[in-house]
C-alpha cells in the first residue's frame, strides 16, 4: 500500500469522529462535511516532512478540523447581524425507533438540539475549548495554541461554557421509549384541547424555541413557562397536522406533516418525566433540504 492509499484508509477510520467534532462545533451537517473534506485535502497534500505528525494521525486531524471549524465560526460572527429570531441548528432526523449507524455516530453522547442551541450562544473560543476538552478529552495544553491563550485561560473558557451548558441544556432522561411516552402525552393533550393536561406534561420552566424562517416574522422565537408554551404548542397539534414519530438528534421527536409536506421538525428534551425544552425547525427552505425518506415523508 502506497502512502496515499494508507492515508486514505486511515482517514476513513477517523471520519466519523471528525464529523461528530465538526457538527458540534458548527451545528450544520453540510458545514461539518465541508470541514472534514477540507481536512482530507490538507492531509492528501501533506508531504513526507510531516511524517512525525502523521504518526499521531488522529491528533493531527482533530487539530486541523478544530482549526477549520473555529475559523468558520469566527467568520460567521463577523458577517452575522444580531438575529431577531432563533436560528435552529441542523437537526439529525431518523426513524422513530433508532437513528441509522451513520447518524448515530454523528450525534453520539446526546447532542440534542437544545445543547446545540446553547453552544451557539458561546464565543467561538469557548465552544472550541468545551467541545475539545469535555467531549473529546483533548488536554488544555493542546487546545491553548488554537485559541491563542494559556492553558489556564483555556481551562477558564471551558469552565464558563460548561456552566452555561449545565444551566441551559440539562441532560435528558435516558431511553427513547420513556421519552416517547411523554411526547405522545403532549400531543394527545394538544389534540383534545385539554390545557391542564398539556401543562401537566411540561416542566414549569419549559422553553420552546422555534425557527420558522419567513413564516416566523412577527412571532417570538422563544417562549418560556408551562402556560405560555402550552398555549403556543397547541398550534402544532391541530386536526390537519399529521404527527410522525421520529428520532431527532438521538432523542424522541416528531415531524409534523400537512397535506403530505413536512412543516416542522420538533426535538424534545425530557427531564424527570417532563418536557423541559421543545426545539422547532419550521423554515420551509431548510426543511426541503432534509432527508426524511426514512419516515416516508417528502
Amino acid at each position: 500500500m502506497d502512502r496515499h492509499d494508507w492515508l486514505a484508509d486511515r482517514f476513513e477510520q477517523e471520519r466519523p469522529r471528525l464529523r461528530s467534532l465538526a457538527y458540534r462545533m458548527l451545528g450544520s451537517v453540510s458545514d461539518a462535511e465541508d470541514a472534514v473534506q477540507e481536512a482530507w485535502i490538507r492531509l492528501a497534500r501533506s508531504d513526507d516532512r510531516e511524517g512525525d505528525d502523521i504518526d499521531n494521525l488522529g491528533g493531527w486531524l482533530t487539530t486541523v478540523v478544530a482549526r477549520i471549524s473555529l475559523n468558520q465560526l469566527r467568520s460567521r460572527n463577523t458577517r452575522r447581524e444580531q438575529p431577531l429570531q432563533v436560528h435552529m441548528p441542523d437537526p439529525v432526523v431518523g426513524a422513530a425507533d433508532e437513528l441509522d449507524p451513520e447518524h448515530r455516530a454523528l450525534v453520539a453522547d446526546s447532542v440534542g438540539l437544545a445543547l446545540l442551541v446553547v453552544l451557539d450562544t458561546l464565543s467561538p473560543a469557548e465552544r472550541l475549548a468545551f467541545v475539545l476538552h469535555d467531549v473529546f478529552a483533548v488536554p488544555f495544553d493542546q487546545i491553548a495554541p488554537l485559541v491563542n491563550r494559556s492553558p489556564a485561560a483555556t481551562r477558564q473558557l471551558a469552565s464558563r461554557a460548561r456552566r452555561r451548558v449545565q444551566d441551559s441544556a440539562p441532560a435528558p432522561d435516558a431511553g427513547i421509549a420513556a421519552q416517547r411516552q411523554v411526547v405522545d402525552a403532549f400531543f394527545t393533550a394538544g389534540r383534545t384541547g385539554n390545557f391542564d393536561q398539556l401543562v401537566a406534561v411540561l416542566h414549569p420552566d419549559v422553553v420552546l424555541r422555534a425557527d420558522l424562517g419567513a413564516r416566523g416574522a412577527g412571532l417570538p422565537g422563544t417562549v418560556t413557562g408551562a402556560a405560555a408554551v402550552a398555549a403556543r404548542a397547541r398550534l402544532f397539534a391541530r386536526p390537519d397536522h399529521r404527527v410522525v414519530p421520529a428520532t431527532v438528534n438521538g432523542a424522541a421527536g416528531v415531524v409534523v406533516v400537512v397535506a403530505g409536506e413536512p412543516v416542522s421538525v420538533m426535538g424534545f428534551t425530557v427531564v424527570s418525566g417532563l418536557v423541559m425544552a421543545i426545539d422547532v425547525l419550521g423554515d420551509a427552505e431548510r426543511l426541503r433540504r432534509l432527508d426524511l425518506t426514512a419516515l416516508g415523508v417528502g
